[in-house]
């Protein structure tokens, strides 16, 4: 017995270092493409365009950042249609935990971070943790296939503007990702053959068959998902026209069509766990990207810090939310 517990503890120790190498590391990547893009990018060249901004669209892009807030929480309640109606949190309720949750996160080192805050949160109000992590999963994936609905549709809109055939080979990639993904939703081989993978993990026999399960309930809600896939294109279209105004802040003459073409692309990167919150990687999308459309990397990096600033503006609901909750438990 004591062999066993020594073990477990060993165990759990090398879990918590490989875990914070891995979060150090990441900070690291972060800070070092950040600095590594502002010195090419020229630091004097970056702060002539950021004095230059016009504000009145900086303002316009954080109004978006607050209608698309509340539209990803409304889509998140949407996907909690399978509980009844006695189990199924108020819309208030769960917006309250989405806006804390993306606060939260702001400080984990991955978006997946702010998804598991979300399912505790649901879970402290009485819904089951796996009915819980079922509907995070499927709005982050119902997210990503909306982003690259977007994608596919700015590329249409934008091929005769920029030569974007190297984004290709990524955008088939996700194509079948996403494919894989709603298969195991409407497949129900596909479920199964997960679920018996699931059971080779430790203690992944109970807890992943229920999840499949309540995971594939979503196939026959076809009105909501419909609904929560409709809600997830219009975030992706309100996050580049976001751009577009931070764009028109710093002067910059790119048609529309490029941002609808290269933001779901960004998008897509910044959703990569490999830095804290997609610092350093979100430069390097924007400077590469767009300097594809004939911006230099000045503005380009400038408008990568709006877009990541804008975001941080868009979690401060949930700051004012979290520090009420703590005076509450003082």
């Amino acid at each position: 017995m004591d062999t066993g517990r020594s073990t477990r503890q060993q165990n759990i120790t090398s879990t918590h270092r490989s875990g914070g190498f891995a979060r150090a590391a990441r900070v690291v990547v972060a800070a070092g493409l950040t600095a590594l893009l502002l010195w090419q990018s020229d630091p004097k060249a970056v702060w002539q365009a950021a004095r230059g901004t016009d504000w009145r669209f900086i303002l316009l892009a954080c109004a978006l950042v607050a209608i698309d807030r509340v539209l990803m929480a409304y889509r998140w309640w949407t996907l909690l249609a399978p509980l009844d109606g006695s189990g199924r949190p108020p819309v208030a309720t769960v917006m309250r935990i989405f806006f804390v949750s993306t606060f939260v996160g702001t400080f984990l080192p991955a978006s997946v971070g702010g998804d598991a805050v979300r399912a505790y949160g649901l879970s402290k109000e009485g819904v089951g943790g796996v009915d819980a992590v079922a509907s995070v999963l499927m709005d982050r994936l119902l997210g990503v296939v909306s982003i690259l609905i977007v994608a596919i549709g700015g590329a249409m809109l934008a091929r005769d503007l920029i030569d974007i055939r190297a984004l290709f080979p990524a955008l088939a990639l996700l194509m079948v990702l996403c494919a894989v993904a709603l298969t195991v939703v409407f497949s129900p081989r596909a479920a199964v053959a997960i679920a018996w993978l699931l059971a080779l993990l430790p203690r992944g026999r109970e807890t992943g068959g229920r999840l499949v399960t309540a995971i594939q309930r979503y196939a026959t809600l076809h009105l909501p998902m419909a609904n929560v896939l409709l809600c997830s294109i219009a975030v992706q279209v309100l996050r580049v026209l976001q751009t577009y105004c931070l764009g028109l802040g710093l002067g910059l003459a790119v048609p529309l069509g490029v941002y609808f073409a290269l933001v779901p692309i960004v998008l897509l990167i910044v959703l990569m766990p490999i830095t804290i919150n997609g610092i350093g990687t979100t430069q390097a999308a924007f400077v590469w990207l767009f300097g594809r459309a004939g911006v230099s990397s000045a503005p380009a990096f400038t408008l990568s810090v709006l877009f990541l600033a804008i975001a941080v503006v868009g979690n401060l609901p949930g700051a004012v939310l979290y520090s009420k909750n703590l005076k509450t438990r003082i």
